[in-house]
């Protein structure tokens, strides 16, 4: 499985307007309703329910990144959103810091091996420190796009 495999080309924010941590979620999940991934009148239970997951311990796993998911029946199948917050977003990270790139995964809840496959791609490219800071310097969606292409080319490291 490929980050292109699941991640929504249009729904790459890739300068979020929401400065707080349900906000970007909230602004992600949009961006997949907006992007035709997910029904518009879907939104606001998905995002609720990504929110509650989240609430139940951080998704801000430290170096600047937070991968917020959660498996709900209104997902049709495995869809990501990816923002980046040039402020950085306080997600309760497990080591303080900032969060500069949000992940939003998002999964029916009939497929889990096929979430933990995406959030295990997505964990491996996040660990690579010029994946990560190539993320954070990215200033459109465009530059995110061609990262997530260049990282799916790359070999497994």
């Amino acid at each position: 499985m490929k980050l292109s495999d699941f991640v929504v080309p249009g729904a790459i924010v890739a300068n979020l307007e929401a400065t707080d941590r349900n906000g970007v979620i909230r602004e992600l999940v949009k961006s997949l309703g907006s992007a035709g991934a997910l029904a518009p009148e879907d939104e606001d239970v998905v995002a609720r329910a990504a929110i509650q997951r989240e609430n139940q311990g951080s998704t801000g796993f430290g170096k600047g990144v937070a991968v917020p998911h959660v498996k709900h029946a209104k997902v049709p199948k495995i869809m990501a959103a990816i923002g980046r917050s040039a402020g950085g977003v306080d997600f309760a990270a497990l080591d303080r810091a900032p969060v500069y790139t949000i992940v939003l995964l998002l999964s029916p809840p009939d497929s889990p091996d096929g979430h933990l496959q995406a959030m295990e791609n997505i964990f491996r490219h996040l660990q690579r420190d010029n994946f990560r800071r190539f993320l954070r310097q990215a200033e459109t969606a465009e530059a995110i796009l061609d990262l997530i292409h260049e990282a799916d080319e790359s070999p497994a490291s």
